[in-house]
C-alpha cells in the first residue's frame, strides 16, 4: 500500500529508506567542510598563542633600549614637580625624601611633610624587592617581563590618578589624608619599576631616579668633548628629558587639573612603553637571520 508524501505516491519502507538516505548523505556532504573549518579554526587560535607566547619569551635587543630608559626621566620629572608642589613629597627621587625624614625627626611636631617622605621611600623600597625579585624569576630582559612590569607600572598610576581625581579632594599642604598618603604609596612603589629595569638592560647609570651621579660622571668623562660618545650623550640627555618632564609638572601643579593630571600623563607615557616592548626587536631575530 501507497502512502502520498506531497510528492507523489511512495511506498512506506521505500519512502522511508529514501528518507534516511538523503540525510545521511546531507550529513556525509557537510561534515568534512565543519570539521575543516573547526580544525582551521583550532589550529589558527593555537598557532597564534604560540606565536604570542613564543614572542613573549624572546630576550629584548639591548641596542638602542637606552632611549627609553630616557624617556623615563620624563616620567620621573614630571611625576616629582607635581608631587612636591602638590603633596611636598618626592614619589620617585628618594634622596629629598631621607633629608625631609631626617628633619621630620628632627622637629616632628614642626610639620608632616616627613610622614609623607617616610611613606614614599618606604614603598619604593619594597617596590624594588619585589620588582628585582619578578625580573630574577621570569628573566630580567624577556620581552614578557618587561611588557608585565611596565603594565603594572601603569596600573598603579591610572589607580592613583583615579583616587585624585574623583576622591573628596579639598585637602591642605599638610594634611595627612587617605588620598594623599595612597596615592603617594602607589606611585612611589611603581617608581622603583624603571631604576630596575635599567638595572635588566645593563644601562645601570639610567635609573631615571638619581641624578647627582649622572652630573659627577658627565663632567669628569675623560672624553666629554669627542664628538663620538654615546656614554655621553646618554648622561647629557637624561637631565635634560628629567627637566623637561619636570617643567611639565610644574604647569600641571599649578593649572587647575592638578596633580591628577600629571598622574594621567604618567600613566599615558608608561602605556607607550608597554607598546614600545610589544614592538621591540628581540635577540632571536639575530639568529633566525
Amino acid at each position: 500500500m501507497t502512502q502520498s508524501n506531497g510528492y507523489g505516491a511512495a511506498g512506506r519502507h521505500g519512502g522511508h529508506h529514501s528518507s534516511s538516505t538523503l540525510t545521511r548523505n546531507a550529513s556525509d556532504e557537510e561534515q568534512p567542510l565543519l570539521n575543516g573549518r573547526v580544525a582551521n579554526g583550532h589550529n589558527s587560535k593555537s598557532s597564534l598563542t604560540s606565536r604570542m607566547r613564543a614572542a613573549a619569551r624572546v630576550e629584548v635587543k639591548r641596542e638602542w633600549a637606552d632611549l627609553v630608559l630616557i624617556l623615563c626621566y620624563v616620567i620621573t620629572g614630571l611625576l616629582d614637580s607635581s608631587s612636591i608642589s602638590i603633596w611636598g613629597s618626592f614619589v620617585s627621587m628618594q634622596t629629598g625624601n631621607t633629608i625631609y625624614i631626617g628633619l621630620g625627626l628632627a622637629a616632628p611636631t614642626e610639620g608632616t611633610r616627613w610622614i609623607k617622605s617616610i611613606t614614599s621611600l618606604g614603598c619604593f623600597c619594597v617596590g624594588s624587592f619585589c620588582f628585582s625579585r619578578f625580573h630574577r624569576h621570569f628573566s630580567p630582559k624577556r620581552r614578557g617581563t618587561l611588557i608585565a612590569s611596565f603594565m603594572f607600572q601603569t596600573v598603579l598610576c591610572v589607580i592613583a590618578a583615579a583616587m585624585v581625581s574623583f576622591g573628596p579632594g579639598g585637602y591642605g599642604p599638610g594634611d595627612i589624608t587617605w588620598d594623599v598618603l595612597v596615592p603617594i604609596a602607589l606611585v612611589a612603589f611603581q617608581a622603583c619599576g624603571q631604576a630596575v629595569t635599567s638595572r635588566a638592560l645593563g644601562y645601570n647609570a639610567l635609573t631615571s631616579v638619581v641624578l647627582t651621579s649622572v652630573y659627577c660622571d658627565l663632567f669628569s668623562d675623560a672624553y666629554l668633548f669627542k664628538l663620538d660618545n654615546p656614554e655621553r650623550n646618554r648622561r647629557l640627555a637624561a637631565p635634560l628629558m628629567l627637566l623637561v618632564g619636570a617643567i611639565s609638572g610644574g604647569l600641571f601643579a599649578h593649572s587647575s587639573i592638578g596633580i591628577a593630571g600629571a598622574l594621567w600623563a604618567a600613566a599615558f607615557l608608561k602605556l607607550v612603553i608597554v607598546l614600545v616592548w610589544v614592538v621591540w626587536p628581540g635577540e632571536e631575530a639575530d639568529h633566525a637571520e
